[in-house]
């Protein structure tokens, strides 16, 4: 028997946590992540795809629950969503934090089906210039920000009024009832609207930087949306295998309209992006434009 068929046969056995089992753990997780603030953060935070070993990608997996006690049969470990979404908030609770300095970027790089190649360096806490491919973003120093990528040389770096927009989120909430009301509040959203909520739960996931406890209470947030559906064997943009969790097209949609498909990873429910899009790099470098 090799690991896969270790998992495989564990996870048929036990269910996943549910979710009010959670919120101890996020007290713990919160209460160690202020500690870490006083000391220097490693320099990196994930790099998808890295090894996994098999005792963690257990835990990551199950829970100590009999299988009885939380509705899990043999063979449908990914068929219900909100099961799916509470075992990646119970991952994301396990991520160590790794607060950054406030001087460095986050890069994310991404891939499409077609291998195109995104990259971004977004300061950390938006004072400074970053870049999405070669083009600048201006940072937002002293309430002004220079306006980049006009192809009006008589605006280029031209000052406008601004509020600095940091990429390390520390703001957010780490409840599900509190997530779930803060993406309904924003200026975009459309209370209720599956559609724009996957949306968002999709872009704090994507090129942003949470708690964990506020990870885990995204994902919280995002298995109450109705009409939500498990995808088996999907791939992400960059062609990993993993589980989907497809968001609802609201019925009255623009007939244009694409749902979101978030991916992850079949064995950790670590987030691994959209199957349009696969976040294969995301980590903090020193200066803008550097790779690590």
């Amino acid at each position: 028997m090799d690991e896969l068929d270790l998992i495989r046969d564990r996870a048929e056995a036990v269910g996943f946590a549910p979710a009010e089992h959670l919120a101890p753990a996020r007290e713990r997780l919160l209460a160690a992540a202020r500690g870490e603030r006083r000391h220097r953060p490693r320099r990196w935070f994930w790099i998808a795809g890295a090894s996994v070993g098999l005792a963690a990608a257990i835990t990551a997996v199950v829970s100590l629950a009999p299988a009885e006690q939380v509705g899990v049969g043999p063979g449908v470990a990914h068929a219900d969503p909100v099961k799916v979404l509470t075992a990646a908030a119970s991952t994301a609770l396990k991520e160590p934090a790794k607060p950054p300095r406030p001087d460095q970027f986050l890069y994310v790089k991404t891939e499409d089906p077609n291998h195109h190649i995104r990259e971004v360096w977004f300061s950390v806490d938006g004072t400074r210039d970053g870049l999405i491919g070669t083009t600048k973003i201006g940072g937002c120093r002293n309430g002004k920000a220079p306006n980049y990528g006009t192809n009006d040389p008589r605006k280029e770096g031209f000052l406008e009024d601004c509020k600095p927009s940091p990429v390390y989120r520390t703001d957010l909430p780490t409840t599900a009832d509190g997530m779930l009301a803060y993406l309904n509040s924003q200026p975009s959203s459309q209370k209720d609207n599956p559609t724009v909520l996957g949306k968002a739960v999709w872009g704090l996931a994507y090129e942003q930087v949470l708690q964990p406890a506020s990870y885990a209470a995204l994902f919280e947030a995002a298995a109450r949306t109705p009409g939500l559906v498990a995808l088996d064997h999907v791939t992400d943009g960059a062609g990993r295998p993993g589980v989907g969790i497809r968001f609802p097209v609201e019925p009255g949609d623009s007939p244009k309209a694409q749902p979101i498909v978030m991916v992850f990873d079949a064995t950790t429910y670590q987030f691994l992006g959209t199957t349009d899009s696969a976040v294969t790099v995301k980590t903090y470098v020193d200066r803008a434009g550097q790779r690590p």
